[in-house]
This record gives structure tokens, sequence and C-alpha cells, in this order.
């Protein structure tokens, strides 16, 4: 949210009471938000061993073959949890695409480009923030991709 401020990109922060990591489905009920406009940020390592960014809706899966393509890896795969914090400077439940410890090639799922506005974690545990899907692009330097899995 410092970064935010900082670049005077307009969000709005929702809190909620939370000890331990509860997935984005549980989060986006607590807060009455659309299932639609809740997304979460997955990172994962490349057969290069450069980590990735993908921030996708919380009731899509990522594909990793399009992940992998859309960062021009042969493949990529999630960190292991206990990584998490090493890689990114989060916990697991309160990991963002925007202000982690290095900057990682970053990429957003492309429903995101018919949204007004995307929920994402706020960097903590009990925190989230609205924003522009453009806005989290300029932040994050990402850029949008289709990197979920077809819909059966």
């Amino acid at each position: 949210m410092r970064i935010l401020e900082k670049e005077k990109i307009p969000f709005t922060q929702y809190t909620y009471e939370c000890e331990e990591f509860i997935d984005g489905i549980q989060i986006a009920d607590m807060l009455s938000q659309p299932h639609e406009i809740v997304y979460k940020t997955l990172v994962t390592e490349g057969n290069s061993k450069n980590y990735f960014v993908f921030v996708i809706p919380i009731e899509e899966e990522l594909d990793l073959k399009k992940a992998a393509k859309s960062v021009g890896e042969k493949a990529v795969s999630m960190i292991p949890v206990k990584d998490i914090n090493k890689v990114t400077g989060y916990i697991r439940g309160g990991c963002t695409a925007i202000g982690m410890k290095k900057q990682y090639v970053t990429r957003v799922d492309s429903s995101a480009m018919d949204l007004p506005e995307i929920i994402v974690s706020g960097g903590r545990l009990g925190s989230q923030i609205r924003l522009k899907p453009e806005d989290l692009l300029k932040v994050s330097r990402g850029e949008y991709a289709d990197i979920t899995m077809a819909k059966q």
C-alpha cells in the first residue's frame, strides 16, 4: 500500500480477521465481494531457475503450460509453500505482486482486462486491496496473458 500511495495510485483497502491462511474464496465471502473480481497471486519457478508471478481469479486454476509459454519458459512449477517468504518477502495468504523482494516477471490473467477493478492481497494476512487492473500492471510491471485452465 505504501508503494501504491507513493505512485499516487488510488485503491481501497479491506481488512478482515485472520490468524492463518485461508483461501481467496473464503476471503471474498467474508468481505461480501463477488468471486469474479477477487484474484490470487501464485509464484512459480521455471526451468531456468527464475521465478515468475501469476495473478488469476480465485475460482480458476493456473494452466502451467500457458503460464510457461507466457514467460518464454519450457515449463514452470509452483514453488513450495515453505519457500514463499524466502522468494517474495510475503507469507502464504499475504502474497501480492506489488513490492516483492525482487521484481519478478508478472502476468495477470487476461480476464482482468474486462473488469473496472479487481481485489488482490494487500501484502499481509487480513488485508485486501481493490484497484484498477491497469494500475496493478503498472506497479508490478506486469502484462496480461491467457494463463488459466480452459473451463470444462
